[in-house]
């Protein structure tokens, strides 16, 4: 049993990575799901706590970009027994900007709040508590390309 967190610009291919490589395996935690809710945090951290107790593996998809808003759901993964796993996107911010502006609805965010997120996002390390880290990118083809996390990788 696992928790994945993803940690990455909004357009970076998250949701996309979520699809091809856990959907089959892995309960999806989302606060995109349920925009207008009140008190995300605190759903989003019961939904991961319920599915972790049922013995099912966990993927939350958020920008998850301060080691603030990781420590919570990494304190419930270590509660639970969980392995906890992170992927970190590479950012780029103009490859996201582009595919933020081909969204419709609800999934567009303004333009703004990509450049808040990449303000503060920080990039994880093995200190946090994660048992495993990755860096995410997406092929030029198509896809993505992943490898294993070294702690000197910092966003960019």
């Amino acid at each position: 049993m696992e928790l994945v967190l993803f940690i990455g610009l909004q357009g970076s291919g998250k949701s996309g990575f979520y699809r091809e490589r856990f959907a089959a395996t892995h309960v999806h935690v989302s606060k995109d799901l349920w925009p207008n809710a009140r008190r995300r945090e605190a759903r989003q951290q019961r939904l991961i706590d319920e599915a972790l107790a049922r013995g099912q593996s966990v993927v939350v998809d958020n920008t998850l970009p301060r080691v603030e808003d990781r420590g919570p759901l990494i304190a419930i993964g270590r509660a639970r027994g969980a392995r906890v796993v992170g992927y970190f996107f590479a950012p780029d911010l103009e490859a996201c900007l582009a595919r933020n502006a081909a969204r419709v609805g609800r999934a567009r965010v303004e333009d703004k709040v990509l450049h808040i997120t990449l303000h503060q996002l920080r990039a994880p390390s093995f200190a946090e508590g994660f048992d495993a880290l990755f860096r995410v990118r997406l092929a030029p083809e198509s896809g993505f390309v992943v490898r294993d996390w070294r702690e000197d990788d910092a966003p960019g």
